[in-house]
């Protein structure tokens, strides 16, 4: 039997990893029971990588050393506009690397974004060969529809440095129409409304039968559900300001805790329609007095506050099937992916705009990861019957003069396509022609992204206009650009094959493939025993520090309550570590975590450490 091929789905806030069993997708539950994983890492003081729950379970209390989203960042390069927006908003140190990418400083070490997502891949490759009982080494994985080369790249780097032959990287929507179609026999134009934790994609495919056509995508790789919180947190900071006078921006453990809480209260509105944010001992005053915030957040609330972002996907939309020439009378089913979705406004939006209700079917934060296990499997010969036809999400052109860009390939080409275009001569008796090739859907040429020059020399020297230089792009099933200039005259031609890079070097690639297999990750069941000891160290912490924290507090009503919850936590701790239940243990992890967050604040603003 040969070996799986495993379908990755790297989230921004979640990661999923899915396979194919006896004919059907399945996702694979992580050793908690978990069958998705926070897409987190985290070092902790004794210089030990955590990844996933256990990242997530300690950010409060390392916020600095805590990576989140780093997914909003792979493939940019520092001096993007993005990279400033999470410069200005993130916990952890965001640094530039050698070659203008972007880095990560963790306790005095900065790592690239594609060695961050290697953590998170190189857990989910452990899941998957727990769950397989054998070693895995090839593994389709997915990207939002609207990344760029450099974007698709990073993350095959990524896949590298975990120990991943990544054998095809695959678009999102494409990967849950795959799944949402197989087996199924349909014969449908779907729509695929992608709304995750960082990035949206819009896109359109036929189904017919096994045969999955891709006819229009397009999206916004930094709108997601990490700006759906930034908008709770800014509400949250203003309102404790206005009231206290003080401004939360500047401590960052308050911060990962607004972050924390406005991620849960998102999530409960879209089941009730108000819930209470309360976080006891947040900071202290200018009498250094504890002082707590408390709100209540309703989902009209909610609504009113990222109106302006839901409207953005309904723009694109519309814009999208605009440009395909395609009438929302043409779409028959429209497929929600994305944990966002699950929020009843942009359930609402999307119904009224395609005057469809959407499927409800699929699973919006599993059906990545089975369809990329769908195409994994496919490839491997295992699943013969499916066809899938791609398109370029981005246009491709040359500069011309006047620094314009002409495109050649248009954005949502069939792929494999070959487009060519005649040039001529713009200068008398020119020997050379330049060729910059260019990447998006600006008419500027510097506001798209270079992929690559050269240059044709040895032409015959005329008046300018005689000379014809004719330039073709090929573009293979898996993306790979060739670029072609040839003098039709004299037949000369010069080519380019254009290898998009992630901002590292071969050298440091293979540096961080040795350092992984070296060091590499903690197996589950060494994860699962850290877990343990870190419950039993958080028990022994917190309660040293009852009776301290206790004296500072007073005997307000809204301070007893937090005491109350603290033994309660305490409680569930001992007896997770006396069962053997991984997720109940992980839970009552989160809530010491959560306590220990909160006797530290109350210790260090009290003056009593």
């Amino acid at each position: 039997m040969s070996q799986p091929v495993i379908g990755i789905d790297l989230g921004t806030t979640n990661s999923c990893v899915a396979v194919l069993e006896d004919g059907a997708p399945v996702v694979i539950p992580n050793r908690g029971g978990y069958r998705t994983t926070p897409s987190m890492v985290a070092l902790a003081d004794n210089g030990r990588r955590l990844v996933g729950h256990i990242a997530k379970r300690q950010a409060i209390t390392n916020a600095e050393n805590t990576v989140y989203a780093a997914k909003r960042l792979i493939g940019r390069k520092f001096d993007s506009p993005v990279v400033r927006s999470v410069i200005e908003t993130a916990p952890y140190r965001v640094v530039e690397g050698p070659g203008g990418d972007v880095r990560i400083d963790l306790r005095g070490t900065a790592h690239s974004i594609p060695e961050i997502s290697a953590f998170i891949l190189a857990e989910m490759k452990v899941v998957a060969e727990e769950h397989l009982g054998c070693p895995v080494t090839k593994a389709v994985v997915t990207v939002p529809a609207y990344f760029n080369d450099g974007q698709r790249q990073a993350t095959k780097d990524a896949g590298r440095i975990a120990g991943l032959d990544v054998i095809r990287i695959i678009n999102e929507p494409t990967a849950a129409a795959l799944a949402y179609g197989f087996g199924r026999d349909l014969e449908r134009r779907v729509a695929v409304f992608d709304l995750g934790g960082g990035t949206f994609d819009i896109s359109v495919l036929a189904i017919g039968g096994s045969v999955y056509e891709v006819i229009a995508t397009s999206g916004d790789s930094y709108l997601g559900g990490e700006d759906f919180d930034r908008r709770v947190i800014d509400w949250l900071v203003a309102g404790f300001q206005e009231e206290h006078g003080i401004d939360l921006r500047a401590d960052k453990m308050a911060l990962q805790r607004l972050k924390d809480v406005a991620e849960r209260a998102r999530c409960e509105l879209s089941g009730v329609k108000e819930t209470e944010i309360n976080l006891p001992f947040l900071t202290s005053g200018p009498d250094r007095e504890a002082l707590h915030l408390q709100r209540t957040l309703t989902r009209s609330v909610l609504e009113a506050m990222t109106a302006d972002l839901i409207e953005r996907t309904i723009t694109i939309c519309e814009r999208t099937l605009a440009e395909a020439e395609i009438g929302r009378e043409e779409i028959h089913d429209v497929v929600l992916v994305g944990g966002m979705t699950r929020m009843p406004k942009i359930q609402e939006r999307v119904a009224a705009y395609f005057e469809l209700e959407p499927c409800k079917g699929v699973h919006p934060e599993e059906v990545v990861a089975m369809g990329a296990a769908v195409q994994g499997a496919a490839l491997a010969g295992e699943e013969r019957h499916v066809l899938l036809l791609d398109v370029t999400p981005h246009s491709l052109g040359v500069m011309i003069m006047g620094g314009l860009c002409h495109r050649i390939v248009d954005q949502n080409t069939t792929l494999p396509t070959s487009r060519s275009h005649v040039f001529t001569t713009i200068k008398d008796n020119q020997k050379t022609v330049k060729v910059l090739v260019l990447q998006g859907e600006s008419d500027r040429g510097d506001e798209n992204e270079l992929l690559g020059e050269f240059s044709l020399g040895g032409i015959r020297q005329a008046p300018k206009g005689e000379v014809e230089i004719e330039v073709t792009f090929s573009l293979s099933a898996d993306g790979i650009l060739s670029v072609t200039a040839r003098d039709l005259e004299t037949g000369r031609e010069q080519s380019l094959t254009v290898s998009a890079t992630s901002g590292l070097s071969e050298d440091e690639i293979l540096r961080m493939i040795a350092a992984h297999q070296d060091g590499g990750l903690a197996g589950q069941e060494e994860a699962d025993y850290a877990r343990r000891q870190a419950v039993r160290r958080m028990l022994t912490e917190v309660g040293a520090l009852f009776t301290k924290v206790d004296e500072a507090i007073g005997d307000s009503n809204h301070a007893r309550e937090a005491m109350d919850r603290a033994r309660d936590g305490c409680e569930r701790g001992r007896t997770a570590l006396e069962g053997g239940d991984a997720k109940a243990l992980g839970e009552a992890s989160d809530a010491l975590e959560r306590t220990l967050g909160m006797f530290r604040g109350v210790l260090a603003r009290t003056g009593t450490v």
